[in-house]
């Protein structure tokens, strides 16, 4: 293909409109199994992209606020088509849990537990774990090139599983090292190496390494001012919406403004912003109770799309309880929920169509590259903290010193040599862990 007509346009758009659906609808086991799945379809499967070009959009999520594997989507599909392309890519990875979470809560507020989706979710979550893990063998595997790149894998989760840093302290630490070692030692602070995928090797990707720049991705700065502008109109408008209709302490009102600064302070994902969110939606706002805010994340967590997606759930308990629209509650609590969900996640989509051409700008500039690849490198550590943290709710789901639950176990463990072993994909596994677990709920109790 010449440079005239760079290789990725040879994906036509109607079939990346397919793959984001598709993603939609399987994107389990929080950030890291996310992440996994696109690597699987986008860098393996499909070599749409190129390891280095994956991991390299990869290390800006990361430095973001808010939910890095939606951003990720957000990026790729900007790459591979445009403005398009990234809205349709991030608005899909969202909308089917979106509308999922709706149907879940409303079965959640009016009618109480439900046995056979309380089953499914007791399958799901201990093959989320495995999951979990199996994504930080995979990035790992990739990213961990060295002593070095160990060492601050190693180190990053020490410091977050022991000491409970911040992550965006790990992050700009690990920033700081690599920035160091770049200049010291650029070779061990290097994206991707030799003994990088036999894949790459035998089938070079749509958007390799060295695959020209598309127009679009040029960096310029009438581009960034517009971004920026159109970002801010819809988000004041929405929001002047609102105010207009509900006034300022209306209930959707406060929540456009809150999601909007719980979006903007999500450094880490969604368990760094979880205590901001249950702080003020429990005890300042009052829109949800503790025992409700706990069945959203376990909502969050066994269902497809960022776990961030908590914010639905409480979005529309807020509105369905409260009874913002009278005796409408459904439609109220429908309200809640896309209030809640466009104001967490408009700011994503600006950070990416903002900044994304910068980021392509630097892409083989290892004074750019190597801090990156430091960050890439403590991610490891913390995805592996990760999974510890929904092994710990999902074998011990009484909490510390409550019995250990030798069947999720068994979940786990089957759903483990899957992944490792047999080598499934991550959607048969779930869906073989769900039907376990809903025969187990009904058969065992």
């Amino acid at each position: 293909m010449s440079e005239d007509a760079p290789p990725v346009r040879s994906v036509p758009f109607t079939t990346a409109l397919k793959f984001w659906l598709k993603l939609g609808f399987i994107s389990f086991g929080g950030p890291a199994g996310q992440i996994a799945i696109m690597f699987h379809e986008l860098v393996e499967r499909r070599r749409w992209i190129s390891e280095r070009r994956f991991l390299h959009a990869l290390n800006y999520c990361m430095l973001l606020p808010g939910p890095q594997a939606q951003q990720l989507a957000t990026y790729v599909g900007w790459l591979m088509h445009g403005t398009w392309g990234g809205i349709v890519a991030g608005s899909l990875f969202v909308l089917p849990s979106l509308f999922l979470l709706i149907a879940l809560s409303w079965v959640y507020v009016a009618f109480g537990d439900a046995p056979v989706v309380a089953g499914i979710f007791y399958g799901i979550q201990p093959a989320v774990v495995a999951i979990v893990l199996h994504a930080a063998h995979r990035i790992g595997s990739r990213a961990l090139k060295n002593a070095w790149l160990w060492g601050i894998a190693a180190a990053a989760f020490v410091a977050i599983f022991v000491f409970n840093a911040p992550f965006p302290a790990i992050v700009a630490a690990a920033a700081v090292v690599g920035t160091i070692g770049g200049r010291l030692m650029p070779a061990r602070f290097a994206i991707g190496s030799s003994h990088s995928l036999h894949a790459s090797v035998r089938s070079p990707a749509l958007v390799d390494d060295t695959t020209p720049r598309a127009p679009h991705t040029s960096l310029t700065h009438r581009r960034l001012a517009q971004v920026t502008i159109i970002g801010l109109v819809l988000w004041s408008g929405l929001l002047g919406l609102l105010l207009l209709e509900f006034g300022w302490n209306g209930t959707l009102t406060q929540m456009g403004w809150f999601f909007t600064k719980a979006a903007l302070v999500t450094f880490g994902g969604a368990y760094a912003v979880l205590p901001y969110v249950y702080q003020g939606a429990v005890e300042h706002y009052g829109w949800v109770t503790a025992p409700q805010m706990a069945a959203g994340l376990a909502l969050g967590e066994t269902t497809p799309g960022p776990l961030i997606m908590i914010v639905s759930f409480v979005g529309f308990v807020a509105g369905f309880t409260h009874e913002l629209f009278g005796n409408a509650r459904f439609a109220a609590g429908v309200a809640g929920a896309v209030v809640a969900t466009v104001f967490t996640f408009l700011p994503s989509f600006v950070f990416i169509f903002a900044g994304a051409p910068l980021v392509e700008s630097t892409y083989g500039n290892q004074r750019w590259m190597a801090p990156l690849t430091a960050i890439t490198a403590a991610v490891v550590g913390v995805i592996l903290n990760l999974a510890l943290f929904f092994a710990a709710h999902a074998l011990w789901p009484q909490g510390h010193g409550g019995p250990f639950d030798t069947r999720a176990a068994a979940i786990a463990t089957a759903c483990a040599i899957a992944l490792f072993r047999l080598r499934l994909g991550v959607l048969p596994v779930i869906a073989g862990a769900a039907l376990v677990g809903l025969a187990s709920r009904l058969l065992g109790g």
